[in-house]
């Protein structure tokens, strides 16, 4: 299957190279403050995927009829709009969790990474380019939050998806794993100390691995030469 080099991109992006929690690092607010847990991780991951994949669709069908003057304004409507569906539906099928979201759930207006992609690319792009880019940033975002709240809710309390029935209903109360059992909360782990040192080391991670791909990128491309001089020579 031909995927076009375009969405590629987008993919390597919004997954990697540009993501939001990673190398942006926007949206640091909720990111920091409810990824004590995989589960509220992921609630607050998948909401903010779903309005970034429908803020950027609509930004994008409505760019041609919204005067410069009062873009951001606008766009500012739309996403708040979204936002305002994923409380309801959060509030009606799993209020649990949308409490313990509490005021990180509304707060996704305010999210610089959502605005910023529908000012730089949504705005700019066909409906079909803006979805995918808002749904590879969302996922990257997505990603970022639960490696997050997997790495502070293990060390915190040694469990993963406590609390998995709050997302899922009840019958997910069975996907709670004890990684190793703790008589006490690490409390350096699930408070927002954590949250920073924890990031930290991620973002460390990322630039490790950045550096050793950039190592061997200027190996391979000598490879590369090396064989067309073999080539031509022959």
């Amino acid at each position: 299957m031909n995927i076009p080099q375009e969405y590629k991109e987008l993919t390597w992006q919004g997954l990697w190279k540009n993501n939001p929690g990673l190398v942006q690092l926007l949206g640091l607010c909720p990111l920091l403050a409810v990824t004590s847990t995989v589960v509220n991780a992921l609630g607050l991951g998948l909401a903010t995927l779903f309005v970034l994949i429908c803020s950027n669709a609509t930004v994008s069908a409505v760019q041609h009829w919204v005067p410069k003057e009062i873009r951001i304004p606008i766009f500012v409507l739309i996403i708040a709009a979204f936002v305002t569906c994923i409380q309801l539906l959060m509030n009606a099928f799993t209020f649990d969790l949308y409490e313990s979201l509490g005021i990180f759930l509304p707060l996704i207006v305010t999210n610089c990474a959502i605005i910023g992609r529908a000012e730089a690319y949504a705005s700019k792009n066909s409906v079909k380019h803006a979805s995918f880019d808002g749904l590879m940033m969302g996922l990257g975002f997505l990603l970022v939050l639960v490696a997050l709240g997997a790495i502070r809710e293990v060390l915190g309390q040694g469990t993963l998806l406590d609390g998995a029935e709050l997302l899922f209903g009840d019958w997910a109360s069975q996907l709670r794993i004890e990684v190793f059992h703790l008589d006490n909360q690490f409390l350096l782990a699930i408070l927002p100390p954590g949250a920073f040192i924890a990031m930290g080391f991620l973002i460390a991670a990322k630039n490790k691995i950045d550096a050793k791909l950039a190592e061997q990128q200027p190996k391979q491309q000598e490879a590369q030469i090396e064989r067309v001089r073999v080539n031509f020579d022959g």
